[in-house]
């Protein structure tokens, strides 16, 4: 294989892995936060105005986490910056 195709095959198999853990792992992180918000409420419902808003600052959080990671993929699928690279190298060998 020629060095495009393996930095295509290298970006294209860790945008997925980049992908696929960062909306798995944030999506149980938000199940297990509004369980626990659920629970707390069920416990102290005279709390529910600072569990609720709590709740919604950390889930924002979290979901930023997955939102960064399809921006990663995105970059390493259509901008990556290796690819730059590769063409100019292939330009300067074509032109010898």
């Amino acid at each position: 294989m020629d060095s495009m195709t393996i930095i295509a095959v290298a970006s294209i198999v860790t945008a997925g892995i980049t992908t696929g853990i960062g909306c798995m792992a944030p999506a149980l992180g938000e199940g297990r936060s509004v369980s626990s918000a659920l629970t707390s409420l069920a416990q102290q419902p005279d709390a529910s105005a600072t569990i609720t808003r709590t709740l919604f600052v950390g889930l924002a959080m979290i979901e930023s986490t997955a939102i960064y990671c399809f921006v990663v993929s995105m970059i390493l699928i259509f901008a990556n910056p290796f690819w730059n690279h590769v063409i100019a190298e292939t330009a300067k060998v074509a032109g010898k």
